[in-house]
C-alpha cells in the first residue's frame, strides 16, 4: 500500500467557491441562448460534488437549476480487471432524456482523461446528445488519450509521484484541494 503525505494545500473553501461561481459562468456563457437545453452530468464520486456545486451557482444566476445526472463509470472502465476482483459499482442516475441535449461532464480532477473515454461511452448508451462538454474543478495534466477540458476551475502542473485530493465538507468534513506525495 502507497503512503501519502500532504504537500501543499492549493484550495480552500473561499477559492473553491470562487472557482464554482466562475465555472458556472463560463458554462452559461458558451451555452447562451440555449441554456434550457443543457444539463449537467457528474462523475462518480467527486465530480458528483462539483457538479452540484457550479449547478447551484447556474441556479443563482438564471433562476433555476438545471437537470442534474450522475455517472457510476466502474462497468465503462479500461482497467478493470485491474483494480481487484470484486469493484463496487454504484448507481448510474440519470432520470431526463439526453437526446439531442447540451450535457456538461463534471468531474473533479483531470489526468490521464481515461474517466473521460468511459464516461462519454457511457453517456452515449443513454441517447445521442447534441454537444458533449467537459468541466473539471483541476486539470493536473498527463494526458494518455486526446482529451481535452472545456472548462477548467485551475491548472495543476504536477508529476507523477504526486496526486491530486478534492476534499469536499460532505464526506471529508472540509473544503479544500490538496497535493500529496509519494512519502
Amino acid at each position: 500500500m502507497e503512503i501519502f503525505k500532504e504537500k501543499a494545500k492549493i484550495m480552500d473553501s473561499q477559492i473553491m467557491a470562487r472557482i464554482f461561481a466562475r465555472l458556472a459562468n463560463e458554462i452559461i456563457e458558451k451555452n447562451k441562448p440555449d441554456v434550457g437545453n443543457l444539463s449537467l452530468v457528474g462523475i462518480r464520486t467527486r465530480g458528483v460534488y462539483v457538479a452540484q456545486r457550479i449547478n447551484n451557482e447556474i441556479g443563482k444566476i438564471i433562476g433555476y437549476p438545471l437537470a442534474l445526472g450522475i455517472l457510476d463509470i466502474t462497468l465503462y472502465r479500461d482497467d478493470l480487471t485491474l483494480i481487484g476482483p470484486g469493484p463496487v459499482v454504484r448507481k448510474t442516475e440519470i432520470d431526463f432524456e439526453i437526446q439531442g441535449k447540451r450535457v456538461v461532464l463534471v468531474d473533479d480532477v483531470l489526468f490521464s482523461g481515461r474517466t473521460i473515454r468511459a464516461a462519454m461511452d457511457e453517456l452515449i448508451d443513454f441517447g445521442r446528445p447534441k454537444i458533449i462538454q467537459l468541466a473539471v474543478l483541476i486539470d493536473r495534466g498527463h494526458r494518455e488519450l486526446p482529451i481535452r477540458p472545456d472548462y477548467v476551475g485551475k491548472n495543476i502542473p504536477t508529476s507523477l509521484l504526486e496526486t491530486v485530493e478534492v476534499r469536499f465538507q460532505e464526506i471529508d468534513g472540509k473544503d479544500e484541494v490538496v497535493i500529496l506525495e509519494r512519502g
